[in-house]
């Protein structure tokens, strides 16, 4: 049986743990960093948690000897990215070494946050065998910046923070799933090839190169205020507008980058195209779309709306005209969650 991971509590030391963690989606994109080694981001972002019925990343860990990574049945030697997370561990625990298998139920690398839930998951385990000081989100975000969005559910703001040694750039849930249950989701997967330029390197070349990344870090904030606020009102065409054009103006500024960075395919742009037909046939905005450093589309909507919105992709895009290979439907999901005894 699984249960919310209650951090409040003071998890105990454990000699072996399983733990399920999420996807997130950003509305408000994360891209761009001020400390490479540290992921600490330029500006904050915002993210909705999605529901972990077909979409997670599973990690079983241990205590051993020795530490030994295995990723979807095959054994790795640990990352970079990892080495930061046993090395913040070893700073209080310095005999620490863990035995992991982790696998996760998505595409991997193909723009669906699969290194936030990975890293996430890869955090909780980790501090929940070794109790160190600090959040989890910190943990998490050293070995993906977006993963520190996947340790808490709902709608989860990622503060950039002002301290140098990133102290202060942590998640924290802004409202729970609970809050707008009516949100639902459309996973709309084009493509899952791993993307030619991985985030971090498409990062590094934007902030070095895109004049637009500057005229995006001055008014973010402002969105990210807007934004909270249409959650708190439950105001979905403010929600939905801010989220298409956080998106848009991501994309624009990976392809204001030198040499350009184009994630979107034609199939992205025709689901764009199609998303703002649909409100266009409402009267208003009742549909969404985002995309994260992939050509892979999610879409939000009511459930009053889903229905609807699902038969129109499936029938434009799906079966035979083989544009979209798979829709995962999600709703706004919880937390991390650990295996019980």
């Amino acid at each position: 049986m699984y249960q919310e991971i209650d951090w409040e509590d003071g998890p105990k030391d454990k000699d072996e743990v399983t733990v399920r963690t999420p996807v997130n989606i950003a509305v408000i994109k994360y891209w761009g960093k001020r400390d490479e080694k540290l992921n600490l981001p330029l500006h904050s972002s915002l993210s909705v948690t999605l529901s972990m019925s077909d979409m997670f990343t599973e990690t079983k860990a241990r205590r051993s000897r020795d530490t030994v990574f295995c990723i979807n049945g095959k054994i790795e030697p640990p990352t970079k990215r990892f080495d930061r997370l046993i090395k913040k561990i070893r700073s209080e625990h310095p005999a620490a070494n863990v035995d992991i298998t982790t696998h996760n139920t998505f595409p991997t690398a193909a723009g669906l946050a699969s290194s936030a839930s990975g890293y996430a998951a890869l955090a909780c385990a980790l501090k929940l065998l070794y109790p160190t000081r600090g959040v989890v989100s910190e943990l998490a975000r050293l070995g993906s910046g977006s993963a520190c969005r996947s340790t808490a559910g709902g709608f989860v703001l990622w503060e950039k923070g002002e301290e140098e040694g990133g102290g202060d750039s942590v998640a924290r849930q802004l409202f729970s799933a609970e809050h707008w249950p009516e949100i639902r989701v459309l996973v709309c997967v084009v493509c899952r090839e791993e993307k030619a330029v991985p985030s971090t390197a498409g990062m590094q070349s934007t902030v070095v190169t895109s004049n637009l990344m500057q005229h995006r870090v001055a008014h973010v904030q402002d969105r990210i205020q807007q934004i909270t606020e249409a959650i708190q009102q439950r105001d979905f065409p403010t929600f939905g507008e801010i989220t298409m054009s956080d998106s848009n103006e991501m994309h624009a500024v990976c392809l204001d980058t030198y040499p350009p960075i184009a994630y979107l395919n034609d199939t992205s742009h025709q689901i764009i195209r199609s998303v703002h037909s649909f409100n266009s046939d409402k009267g208003t905005v009742r549909a969404a779309y985002t995309f994260d450093a992939g050509p892979n589309a999610v879409l939000l909507c009511e459930e009053r709306d889903f229905v609807e919105l699902r038969e129109r992709i499936r029938g434009e895009f799906c079966g035979k005209k083989g544009k979209v290979t798979e829709l995962v439907e999600c709703k706004i999901g919880c937390g991390p969650l650990v295996l019980t005894d």
